[in-house]
């Protein structure tokens, strides 16, 4: 959606999908708005619990049925396994699509790591799909006035027109720009200490792959240690991505940097922010 400041000062229900690499601040703007009154859809939590809840457990009782103790207990069906993911804690998820490299070294095999970025794609146009009926969930169930859709760093990967389409029809596109190479750089380290689960576009990830294993002088993916690669390849994933936010932003929403969202302490300073890139869109 685009606005004049008048038509966003009237617009009653205010739905913002916030649009950025992982680190520039989605997660913790949605639960300072949260307190203010707002619906925050997580649209990696929708994908844990939702659309990969079965394929996470599954791999999880896959592992367990190797030890015997266990599965005898889970054939009896005397126990039971669930998944704890939380907004801020996607660990099952992370687990689910892991890392590629040597399974000796907690690594997985190039063949299982694409079946399972398939997946995962599949399950963030599935979450971002279901956005609209969250929306009027917010508003028609729980009494929330406003939405904001914290979205995955890799939605300008998925390659599906339709997922921008349906989000730019319902929601205020705000991208999240790192503009500041030092705090870049901290980005970077940050997502390379504390990963979060990463798609990789088919195309980008063949030949990230190819010049890694030419330059480790490797044969195959299954000899590279899976957190050397995940550390190499993140600053070249993170490049890649940002043409592809600003196709994005640019015909179809609007622009701010993580230090203009750094300084938003309240719901106040949030719209004064929204107010302030409309003004200098416009």
């Amino acid at each position: 959606m685009k606005f004049d400041i008048d038509g966003f000062r009237a617009w009653k229900h205010k739905n913002v999908t916030l649009l950025g690499m992982s680190g520039v601040g989605k997660t913790h703007l949605s639960s300072l708005l949260c307190g203010h009154d707002w619906f925050h859809y997580s649209g990696d939590y929708r994908i844990g619990t939702r659309y990969l809840d079965e394929a996470i457990l599954d791999l999880i009782k896959a592992q367990a049925m190797q030890v015997p103790f266990l599965k005898d207990l889970l054939r009896r069906d005397w126990i039971y396994i669930r998944n704890n993911i939380k907004v801020d804690d996607l660990g099952p998820v992370l687990s689910f699509v892991g890392k590629l490299g040597d399974p000796e070294r907690g690594g997985v095999p190039l063949d299982a790591f694409v079946q399972r970025q398939a997946e995962y794609r599949e399950a963030e146009i599935a979450a971002m799909r279901d956005v609209p009926a969250f929306i009027r969930k917010a508003q028609k169930i729980y009494g929330y006035p406003h939405f904001v859709n914290d979205v995955g760093g890799s939605l300008c990967e998925l390659d599906e027109p339709s997922v921008i389409d349906l989000l730019v029809e319902h929601t205020l596109i705000l991208y999240i720009q790192v503009t500041d190479k030092a705090e870049e750089q901290k980005l970077i380290e940050r997502a390379q200490s504390d990963p979060k689960p990463l798609y990789y576009r088919p195309g980008f990830l063949t030949e990230q792959l190819a010049i890694y294993l030419a330059e480790q002088g490797l044969e195959y993916a299954a000899e590279m240690d899976p957190d050397e690669f995940t550390r190499w390849v993140f600053p070249r994933l993170f490049h890649s991505r940002i043409p592809r936010y600003e196709a994005i932003a640019g015909p179809h929403g609007y622009t701010v940097t993580s230090q203009e969202v750094a300084q938003v302490r309240d719901e106040a300073d949030f719209l004064d922010l929204l107010e302030t890139v409309i003004a200098r869109t416009d």
